[in-house]
């Protein structure tokens, strides 16, 4: 069967703070390319992506419509704004989505080492759940601490598992679960917080752990020794 066609959001408008840079992750270079050219290379080449749209701050729009332009030339794109939070830019760029879209990914602008394979498994269960996100399980023993920082609890670490990106989601759920927060005030650091808000299920779907975050200098060190033998 067809995959369905689907429109990629990246939100890329953060700050570089914990990655002690004056210069926002995204466009941090990483062995002579930033690292939104390498996030979105990895969507490039795949049958159902009809759209991608990046929201960002003014100062870096004009590069990523460059980067845009390079990487994507069947594809349709879009720069917008980005926001004071997360959700405020993907909300900017949902927007954006071109109403034949039965489908939207939200996908970090700081993995660039996510694959092809993966997405599509993540595509297709949310296609037959209405939403699905990329994780592995937790591998450390995770303890929940009081505001003191005495530890209260222990969790089960079976059940427990790290979210990743992409995330994604049929396109009228989403559009539903997004003016679900507006009108609660709802306040969450990923899309699939804000469908647990909403009352929706999220199918988890297993990824691997190439797919990390590049947040703290540390991380940046790993892929660099990565990129060079990573394939999409």
């Amino acid at each position: 069967m067809k995959a369905p066609s689907f429109s990629l959001i990246i939100p890329a408008a953060g700050v570089g703070r914990r990655m002690d840079s004056d210069i926002p992750k995204p466009y941090l270079l990483l062995k002579g390319k930033t690292v939104l050219e390498r996030t979105l290379s990895c969507f490039r080449g795949l049958d159902s992506l009809r759209q991608v749209i990046v929201s960002t701050s003014d100062l870096y729009k004009e590069q990523t419509s460059d980067i845009l332009n390079m990487l994507f030339d069947e594809v349709d794109t879009a720069v917008v704004d980005g926001g004071n939070r997360r959700q405020d830019s993907i909300y900017n760029a949902f927007q954006e989505v071109s109403d034949t879209i039965g489908y939207v990914a939200v996908h970090d602008a700081v993995r660039p080492f996510i694959k092809k394979s993966t997405i599509a498994d993540c595509l297709n269960r949310s296609v037959q759940c209405g939403a699905a996100i990329i994780g592995v399980p937790v591998k450390d023993t995770i303890k929940q601490v009081n505001l003191n920082g005495f530890i209260k609890s222990t969790p089960d670490r079976s059940l427990l598992w790290q979210a990743q990106t992409p995330q994604i989601f049929r396109k009228k759920l989403y559009e539903d679960a997004f003016q679900f927060a507006e009108q609660k005030d709802v306040e969450v650091t990923d899309d699939a917080s804000l469908f647990e808000a909403f009352g929706k299920n999220v199918r988890m779907v297993e990824g691997d752990r190439e797919n990390f975050k590049l947040t703290y200098p540390i991380d940046f060190k790993i892929a660099e020794l990565l990129v060079d033998t990573f394939k999409p």
